[in-house]
């Protein structure tokens, strides 16, 4: 009986001991960028270069509307834009991840 309980302790250690780095590596990968949702829908019009240091409220994407250019993501945060995943001239969603940003 003792052997057994033993035997349960150890696998529910190494379970969680696993569970903890999955978990760790996890959050370590999510750390490196923050993505940054459009507002509004409509074809691109300009956007921020990689590379760019933002503020938060910074313009990073415009877009085409029927008054004009007008704002579609602003960043949430301060840092550097480490992606962009649109173009000046292709259609984007109200809700689309369009850049990525490293605090």
């Amino acid at each position: 009986m003792l052997r057994k309980v033993i035997k349960n302790e150890k696998i529910l250690l190494l379970v969680v001991f696993l569970l903890s780095i999955v978990l760790g590596v996890a959050q370590a990968l999510a750390a490196n960028g923050r993505p940054q949702k459009s507002t509004l829908s409509g074809q691109v019009v300009s956007t921020v270069s990689v590379g760019t240091q933002v503020n938060e409220g910074t313009v990073l994407v415009t877009v085409k509307t029927l008054a004009g250019s007008a704002p579609a993501a602003r960043a949430n945060c301060s840092g550097k834009v480490t992606a962009i995943q649109v173009s000046p001239g292709s259609q984007i969603a109200a809700d689309q991840i369009v850049a990525e940003i490293e605090p």
